[in-house]
């Protein structure tokens, strides 16, 4: 058995989305794929043979490979980088040729090895009776079962190191106050590693000295549920890997009447609604001139781009919008041209959705995620839908480029953003498209904190936003 299930974890860092007063910057937090990832040949390859299985096929792969410790995605057979990076750590493990390619063969063994580590840990996909939720249980790592005083149940480990609870929110709750409750607990040592919280649901993950824990909750019209799970930081290596089986087969509202297989796990991503027409987040633009804002996002589809609630005109560039909008209250961005250096630290500057509850109150935030360049003028980092056309700046505040157009939804891992690679249209190439743009400082270069410049951003960004 220990020849077969393999217990590593290459677990994935997540980058920290945060608020426009971030304390600091973590350039670590974003992964680079590895090498073999930047094979393009053998990418297009590896898809292609990946996308002509069934979706069946396709799905079991991802989630064997989950099992693996290989992989930290959603099962939902859709083939990108991180499903090829698993597959070549698998082969790597395999001692097989590396090429991102399973055979028949190899998907017989990934199965088996699968089918023999969920059997070893007793998963199976339930419908838990008090919550309401869909959730995969590891029985025999955790065969203590009771109630909790949160409306649903509670699964623990013999010696109570492990402990799993699905729950309801109270009636009167919110995701907001939900989310507030969760990051405001105060217990010595507690540390929370991750946040986000998008209109349908939310996750915060973080460490105690002895202990990690994971929670999330999920709201719809039957009301808000969740669950969450704490475990010593000694299991790790068996319990992350479960902790994304678990995360994967979360279903909070399962639909009635379907049936649930003991063999293969449900599957969930969380997606969020689309935003009611006229608040349709487009992208994120940068002021370059008096009532001239640029960006790269994706204006195309849209018939009446709006910033600041007035209408924009935009006028296509070989590599980027340029939109006129009358009397914009922001200020010019008075920034230096840079240019991206492989591995070195970025941090972007980008709006994003949030949920808001408060009359007048805007709809998008601004947040600063860290990054990492790429040695093929592209860069990593974990980016949240709005993102395209938002700065890239390096650590002495220069503009090294804007974030190319990007997919309206980002690659998550049980429903956190991941550090994904990204396009990067260069300042050099914002220059070509308008001269002059952006000014450059005399200022020598020196080192800025993340706080500083997402405060000196604050004021020449704007949300880009496409109304009815």
């Amino acid at each position: 058995m220990a020849n077969t299930v393999r217990a590593r974890w290459c677990l994935t860092r997540f980058a920290l989305v945060g608020s426009l007063m971030v304390a600091a910057f973590h350039p670590a937090m974003a992964q680079a794929p590895s090498p073999a990832a930047r094979n393009a040949p053998a990418l297009d390859a590896a898809r292609a043979v990946f996308e002509a299985l069934p979706e069946a096929d396709r799905k079991a792969i991802q989630e064997g490979l989950i099992w693996m410790g290989d992989y930290s995605g959603a099962a939902d057979g859709t083939f990108g980088r991180q499903t090829y990076d698993a597959i070549v750590a698998f082969q790597q493990g395999a001692k097989k040729p590396a090429n991102g390619i399973l055979n028949q063969a190899d998907r017989a063994s990934l199965q088996n090895a699968t089918q023999q580590a969920r059997s070893a840990s007793g998963f199976t996909v339930i419908d838990d009776p008090r919550s309401g939720v869909r959730l995969g249980i590891p029985a025999k790592i955790l065969p203590k079962q009771d109630t909790n005083q949160s409306g649903g149940s509670r699964w623990q480990s013999v010696d109570d190191k492990v402990t799993l609870d699905t729950r309801v929110a109270p009636p009167d709750a919110t995701l907001q106050s939900l989310y507030d409750r969760n990051i405001a607990i105060q217990t010595p040592g507690r540390l929370v590693t991750y946040k986000i919280l998008r209109p349908d649901f939310f996750v915060i993950t973080g460490e105690t000295p002895t202990g990690k824990f994971y929670t999330r909750y999920a709201g719809g019209t039957p009301g808000i549920r969740g669950f969450s799970i704490g475990y010593d930081k000694a299991l790790a290596p068996q319990l992350d890997r479960l902790v994304v089986a678990i995360a994967n087969s979360f279903t909070p509202f399962p639909t009635a009447g379907t049936a649930v297989s003991a063999s293969q796990p449900a599957t969930s991503t969380p997606q969020s609604p689309a935003m009611p027409r006229g608040t349709a987040l487009l992208g994120t633009g940068i002021v370059v001139a008096p009532n001239q804002v640029m960006t790269t996002a994706p204006l195309d589809s849209c018939s009446n781009v709006r910033i600041g609630g007035l209408k924009a005109q935009p006028r296509k560039g070989r590599f980027s919008w340029l939109l006129t909008v009358a009397d914009s209250a922001k200020t010019t961005a008075p920034l230096a041209r840079g240019a991206m250096t492989d591995q070195s630290a970025l941090l972007i500057v980008a709006f994003a959705d949030k949920p808001s509850s408060l009359a007048g109150e805007a709809a998008e935030a601004l947040v600063v995620v860290p990054g990492l360049a790429e040695n093929d003028g592209t860069f990593t980092a974990a980016l949240q839908p709005g993102a395209s056309g938002a700065p890239v700046l390096d650590t002495s505040g220069a503009l090294v480029g804007l974030v190319g157009p990007m997919p309206s939804a980002p690659v998550k891992i049980a429903g956190v953003a991941t550090a994904t690679r990204y396009k990067l249209v260069p300042s050099a190439s914002l220059v070509e498209d308008f001269a002059g743009l952006p000014p450059a400082k005399a200022e020598a270069a020196r080192k800025h904190s993340a706080a500083d410049l997402a405060a000196a951003m604050r004021a020449v960004t704007v949300p880009i936003l496409c109304g009815p």
